[in-house]
């Protein structure tokens, strides 16, 4: 239900960008995140874009990181500016979603994309 990609190596003070597209007949995009987890650590949440457009940052990313929904790509993208050794994880895109069959919200993960930063 989600795809996640855009992962990969780059240097410190790199940039990367993840996309994560959504399937299937989508009645609203209630919740679309960003987490990520590094080796060794548990899984924390980077940020998150509600329906009505308030973003959430992890102190750690903020004014660094950037999240943006496309909700007729159904796409959430993860801008990454001047990364550091720090932000190497596995990143995960997380829904919830609402479906035109029931209108229920349901939660969704992706998979993971890798990310790392040489220092």
């Amino acid at each position: 239900q989600l795809q996640a990609s855009g992962g990969g190596l780059v240097q410190t003070g790199g940039s990367l960008r993840l996309s994560c597209a959504a399937s299937g007949r989508i009645f609203k995009i209630n919740v679309m995140d960003w987490y990520r987890q590094a080796p060794g650590k548990q899984r924390e949440l980077v940020a998150s874009s509600r329906s009505g457009g308030q973003t959430n940052y992890a102190d750690p990313v903020k004014g660094r990181f950037t999240i943006s929904v496309d909700n007729a790509k159904k796409t959430v993208y993860l801008q990454m500016n001047s990364l550091k050794p720090e932000d190497t994880a596995v990143y995960y895109c997380h829904a919830e979603l609402s479906y035109e069959s029931d209108r229920l919200t349901y939660s969704h993960w992706g998979q993971g994309t890798l990310v790392t930063v040489s220092s």
